[in-house]
C-alpha cells in the first residue's frame, strides 16, 4: 500500500526528473580523482574535494577550465578540446571507482517506481558516462529517459534540455517536478515552468539555501514528503 505522501504525489505529478551529480549520486570523488590526474600531468597541484564541489554542474569543459584557473590559471598553450576528450575518455571507462548514490536515494527511486511514476534524468554530464554510471550502479532500470549534456544542442539551464526529457516521458511540464542541487537546476526549472526541489548536500558554488528556491531539503529521506507538499501553483 502506498503511503499518503506517494498518493498525493500521484495526484499532483506524473513524472519526477532528477539531476545526477550532487543529487542522485555523489560523483565528486571520482570527478576529483580524474581531474587531479590531468592537473598532475600538466605539473599542477591537485585540488581538494571541498573546492571541487563548487566547480561541478556546468559540464566537463567548464570543470576543466575552473580546475586550471584554480591551480594557477589557464595556460595559453593548452587546448581545452584536447583535454576535454582525454578526460571524457578516461572518466567514461570507469566512472564508479568511488561514486555512490546518496543515502536513502535508492529507496526513494524504488518507491516512486513501484508507484508507477515516470522517472527521468536531466544532467549536464556527457551522455556516455551518464549511461555507464547509471548502469554500473544498477539505477538505469528506474529511468525511462536520461539525457546528458552533449546529447542535444542545448543543456541546462536552457529549459529545452528538461523539456526534452519530459517529451521522451510524454509528460506535460505542469505534471512534473525537478529535483536538483544548484542554481543551474533552479534556473532550468523556472524557465520550463516546473516546480523544483533542491538538495542541500550537493554541488553548488552558492549555498543552496541562498538561491531563493521555495523548497530546499537536506536528505533523501525527506524527499517524498517534500514532493507531496508542493502546491499546484508553486514554481521553483
Amino acid at each position: 500500500m502506498f503511503t499518503k505522501s506517494v498518493e498525493k504525489i500521484r495526484e499532483r505529478f506524473d513524472a519526477i526528473i532528477f539531476d545526477l551529480d550532487g543529487t542522485l549520486v555523489d560523483t565528486a570523488p571520482d570527478i576529483l580523482a580524474y581531474l587531479n590526474e590531468m592537473l598532475a600531468e600538466l605539473g599542477r597541484p591537485g585540488l581538494d574535494l571541498e573546492g571541487l564541489r563548487a566547480m561541478v554542474g556546468d559540464g566537463v569543459r567548464s570543470l576543466l577550465l575552473r580546475g586550471l584557473e584554480a591551480s594557477g590559471g589557464v595556460p595559453g598553450d593548452v587546448d581545452i578540446e584536447t583535454l576535454f576528450h582525454r578526460y571524457l575518455e578516461r572518466y567514461t571507462q570507469d566512472p564508479v571507482r568511488l561514486s555512490r548514490p546518496y543515502p536513502g536515494m535508492i529507496e526513494v527511486l524504488e518507491v516512486l517506481s513501484s508507484a508507477g511514476m515516470r522517472l527521468g534524468v536531466c544532467t549536464n554530464k556527457p551522455q556516455a558516462p551518464t549511461d555507464k554510471l547509471l548502469k554500473t550502479l544498477v539505477l538505469d532500470h528506474h529511468f525511462a529517459a536520461a539525457i546528458g549534456g552533449d546529447a542535444l544542442s542545448t543543456k541546462k539551464p536552457d529549459p529545452a534540455h528538461l523539456l526534452a526529457v519530459l517529451h521522451q516521458l510524454d509528460v506535460d511540464p505542469t505534471r512534473a517536478v525537478l529535483i536538483g542541487d544548484s542554481a543551474t537546476d533552479l534556473k532550468t526549472a523556472r524557465a520550463a515552468g516546473v516546480p523544483c526541489i533542491l538538495m542541500s548536500y550537493g554541488y553548488s558554488a552558492t549555498p543552496v539555501h541562498q538561491l531563493g528556491a521555495k523548497c530546499v531539503i537536506d536528505d533523501a529521506g525527506a524527499l517524498l514528503d517534500a514532493i507531496a507538499a508542493l502546491k499546484t501553483s508553486e514554481i521553483a
